[in-house]
């Protein structure tokens, strides 16, 4: 089984991004596997992911191939939905037929991304070196660097958050349609994939590793990153629900058990990963019967994807992926970089015709199709939970009775007619700490929260009146009979609803002013009440 997690060293602060997590034991592989589907699913719904968007034609526009001593290096633009554009290059060995395997490389927040060349981070000098190593590499933008400008890096205010619409959800996306388009390509043997990126590229590479579930990436090295107490502070690299419940330590695991190589550097908060996160994922590859498959590097350095790191991932790829005896031995060579200007795919070259602005994007994005089990889809949004040992930890007030039990929220038991039935009473909720960072990525909204509040009260009266076929719920104001509406369309048990919910007709405005629950506009919510707007 997998034992309790994830436990919060710092309990009495709402988890956050600096939070020092505690690491979960996994003791079965059946338990791992049944945690790692709930994660995928986490996952995919708070980037915005679920259910998957159409993959529409990618149309690559692959074009000012430069020819060095060491590759070729060509401009790549490809369309990962209709009108956006990812912009990227593609790194192809020398006068090398037939079929190689393929590095795929997302960046950092280095000022200049994917062109980064400086002593601790050289994009161009990873690429040369591995495509004259017989690798395939393809590096792409993050959003707002380089070549993929139609949004800003920073974006996804709270109207968007509704949807799903942020930069790790267009991140996500574009990470998913890169390996779309490395796994395609002629001279690509897609059975041998691979993918590192330090810093925010490490954290793309533990996310597609989760979110792809065809398990087409088979080796890893992310660099810099896999923390138990830090999780990256980037606005790209958090989105609301994504880490409720887990940490990137949990999130890398999923890796398991291809093979990975975890680097990590004395001078960032990858410090303690030869004692701590590295052991932990570890016993999962003992599990697994593959502990050869997973290897560690610490650097006595700042954080950085230097030479010496770069050396290591050289190494670790030759070995498992190139079968390559002296795998060892690997060097890197100094690369013959163009300059990087000439490497842009946007130099001299307007956008395509067809691209669009910022709001047509955000417009095609909330047309994605609706959810095919739209309770299920709800419960993701709302990460609603029955519980199995009911706790009432909120504040209430209980009357004894007999009869139908009672759940009044926002009310008192005197609000309810009839002295004799029994009613539990949720007073108002307690305030909640919101300034921690990125809250909404590790905790769940306030109107969130309060749903789960009742359905551990109707959990609570169930277990207590077991022999009752339904229970009452009943909502004094209109925010509280929201609240109950969505509590009763995940709940398990019947529940007789009395509400109010004067005027709510679900517009985004609505939601904002009465239920702020990000990602519920693409819960398909309607459907799961058969409301007639």
């Amino acid at each position: 089984m997998l034992l309790p997690a994830l436990l919060i060293l710092a309990a009495q602060v709402p988890p956050n991004t600096d939070t020092h997590f505690a690491l979960p034991r996994f003791t079965t592989i059946e338990a791992w596997e049944k945690r790692k589907l709930q994660l995928r699913r986490q996952i995919l719904f708070a980037a915005g992911l679920d259910p998957m968007p159409p993959k529409t034609p990618l149309n690559p526009q692959i074009f000012g191939r430069i020819e060095t001593r060491d590759c070729s290096i060509e401009k790549v633009l490809i369309e990962t939905m209709p009108g956006y554009y990812l912009g990227g290059n593609l790194y192809r060995p020398l006068h090398s037929a037939g079929k190689h395997p393929a590095v795929l490389n997302p960046h950092g927040h280095w000022t200049y991304g994917r062109l980064e060349n400086q002593p601790l981070y050289s994009g161009p000098t990873l690429g040369a070196n591995l495509a004259r190593q017989g690798y395939v590499v393809f590096a792409w933008d993050m959003v707002g660097y380089n070549d993929t400008i139609q949004t800003p890096h920073a974006f996804g205010n709270p109207t968007e958050q509704l949807w799903s619409f942020g930069p790790l959800q267009l991140q996500s996306w574009n990470a998913l349609r890169a390996l779309d388009f490395v796994a395609g390509l002629d001279d690509v043997d897609a059975t041998k994939i691979a993918m590192t990126g330090a810093s925010g590229g490490a954290t793309q590479t533990i996310l597609l590793a989760a979110m792809d579930e065809a398990n087409r990436i088979s080796y890893f090295a992310p660099v810099n990153m896999i923390s138990a107490y830090m999780q990256g502070g980037d606005v790209c690299e958090n989105a609301p629900g994504l880490r409720i419940g887990t940490n990137n330590v949990e999130i890398a695991a999923m890796i398991a058990p291809r093979p990975l190589l975890m680097v990590s550097a004395t001078g960032d908060w990858t410090k303690n990963t030869p004692t701590e996160e590295y052991p932990a994922i570890k016993r999962l590859y003992e599990l697994y019967g593959k502990p050869e498959n997973i290897e560690t590097l610490q650097l006595d350095a700042p954080h950085n994807f230097n030479k010496q790191n770069r050396e290591a991932v050289y190494r670790f790829f030759a070995k498992h992926i190139l079968n390559d005896p002296n795998a060892d031995r690997i060097v890197e060579k100094n690369a013959d970089i163009p300059m990087l200007q000439n490497m842009l795919a946007l130099s001299g070259r307007p956008m395509p015709a067809n691209s669009l602005t910022y709001d047509r994007i955000l417009e095609q994005w909330k047309k994605r199709p609706a959810p095919a089990n739209p309770k299920e889809t709800l419960q993701l949004a709302l990460h609603a939970e029955w519980p199995e040992d009911p706790q009432l930890t909120m504040p209430h007030t209980f009357r004894e009775g007999k009869g139908v039990p009672v759940l009044i929220v926002d009310g008192t038991p005197a609000d309810v007619p009839g002295p004799d039935r029994p009613v539990l009473a949720l007073g108002p909720p307690e305030p909640r700490d919101h300034s921690t960072k990125n809250f909404l990525t590790f905790n769940k909204s306030d109107d969130a929260q309060r749903v789960q509040d009742i359905l551990t009260g109707l959990a609570w009266l169930h277990k207590r009146f077991p022999n009752e076929s339904l229970i009452s719920l009943i909502a004094m104001g209109t925010q509280g009979s929201i609240q109950a509406l969505f509590a009763a369309a995940v709940s398990p048990v019947t529940v007789n609803l009395r509400n109010n919910m004067r005027g709510f007709r679900g517009s985004d405005e609505d939601f904002l002013k009465y239920f702020n629950v990000p990602g519920i506009q693409t819960a398909n919510w309607r459907s799961a009440f058969k409301l007639p707007f």
